[in-house]
């Protein structure tokens, strides 16, 4: 397939998307990974990046609709600069996940999928993220905070609201 004349992509990505398309011996195999890619590049998957992909890969938009409804980790809407994910999973749920989710809904004034006025959280109730041992868990962005109380969690959001959330543990 020749390359997509226009993207809405940068180079880079249209490039790797040109790539992915003839990497795998089914051309539907790249969907996943360029979704995650958009993803990455503009924050969600847009309506025009769906429509781009389904062209790259020779699918029909509701072919890419499709895909992207099943995955949790893929969004169509903006999500917040920090995107709080709370595990509510068997083991965290047995350990407080519940509780650790509404007091964030309480503290942040959302609810799950949504985000605050000024863009800086949005929050998801997700089903695993693997730290199963050190329940309740939470990740921001890519980072895990585990063993989590009511009072940690102010802590983490207050540091994250000021600038200085990768570094809180």
């Amino acid at each position: 397939m020749a390359a997509i004349a226009e993207s809405i992509f940068t180079p880079q990505t249209a490039a790797r998307f040109d790539k992915l398309a003839t990497t795998y011996p089914v051309k539907r195999s790249a969907l996943v990974p360029m979704l995650l890619y958009a993803q990455d590049e503009l924050g969600f998957v847009s309506e025009g990046a769906i429509q781009e992909i389904a062209r790259r890969l020779d699918l029909f938009d509701l072919d890419v609709r499709n895909v992207l409804s099943y995955y949790s980790m893929l969004r169509t809407q903006p999500a917040g600069q920090f995107n709080i994910q709370v595990c509510t999973n068997i083991s965290c749920m047995l350990r407080g996940g519940y509780e650790i989710l509404d007091h964030c809904k309480t503290k942040l004034g959302i609810g799950h999928k949504q985000v605050t006025r000024d863009g800086m959280f949005s929050l998801e109730e997700v089903e695993c993220i693997g730290a199963c041992c050190w329940a309740p868990a939470m990740q921001v962005n890519y980072d895990f905070h585990d063993d989590l109380t009511t009072i940690k969690v102010d802590a983490i959001l207050q540091d994250y609201a000021e600038g200085r959330g990768e570094d809180v543990k």
